[in-house]
């Protein structure tokens, strides 16, 4: 650690933001592609700072912070090795570190959307046309399943019935209702009538 001891006290500053704030980044960025625990409980960390800072699009969260502080150093130390001054090096470093804050937030923003856009939302399928894929009890008395297309995907889901009597396997069935635990609430109907497909001809043109 000699050679830290040798710079001067704005040297070290950004020498040990851009140090620990590496050490953190590279952790966060792990566990975040990973989908480990750490990762789970920084989102935990960027909930809490998102409702106490009211800001949308997740701008100041802790993960962009540590990516801000991280660019911030180094950027710093860049500046500094390059003989800028004080005053010039600090406005480059915040300007680059706000900068890796936004890349950050659209990155990350960017994959939440991607990961809500795979979550099935059953209220969805209110209205869809099915199949009874296992027997449903009538009255909600059994519980069975049913193939319905939700979302543009076909799903076997379970569902529940108000009909007097069972629904048996192979019943057209439309999805009525969805409970508050994702069970669908079906009834018997008619499979919808596709309209007939018709053929065209083109009579060959006469030839002299």
């Amino acid at each position: 650690m000699e050679w830290f001891s040798d710079l001067d006290g704005f040297s070290q500053f950004f020498w040990v933001i851009a140090l620990i704030g590496s050490l953190i980044f590279v952790f966060v960025i792990i566990t975040t592609f990973l989908g480990m625990d750490g990762g789970d409980d920084f989102d935990g960390v960027d909930s809490e700072m998102d409702a106490d800072a009211g800001i949308g699009f997740q701008f100041i969260t802790f993960k962009n912070l540590v990516g801000f502080f991280t660019i911030f150093g180094w950027i710093g130390i860049a500046c500094i090795n390059s003989g800028l001054s004080k005053p010039l090096s600090v406005i480059i470093a915040l300007v680059c570190g706000i900068l890796m804050m936004t890349i950050m937030a659209a990155m990350f923003y960017g994959m939440r959307k991607l990961s809500d856009s795979g979550t099935l939302n059953y209220k969805n399928a209110i209205g869809a046309i099915g199949e009874v894929y296992l027997t449903i009890g009538g009255n909600r008395s059994k519980m069975g399943k049913v193939s319905v297309r939700v979302q543009g995907t076909l799903r076997e889901l379970e569902a529940l019935s108000d009909a007097l009597s069972e629904l048996k396997s192979g019943t057209i069935i439309q999805v009525v209702d969805v409970t508050s635990n994702g069970i669908l609430i079906v009834e018997q109907t008619k499979k919808p009538i596709e309209p007939i497909k018709t053929e065209t001809y083109e009579l060959p043109s006469n030839t002299e």
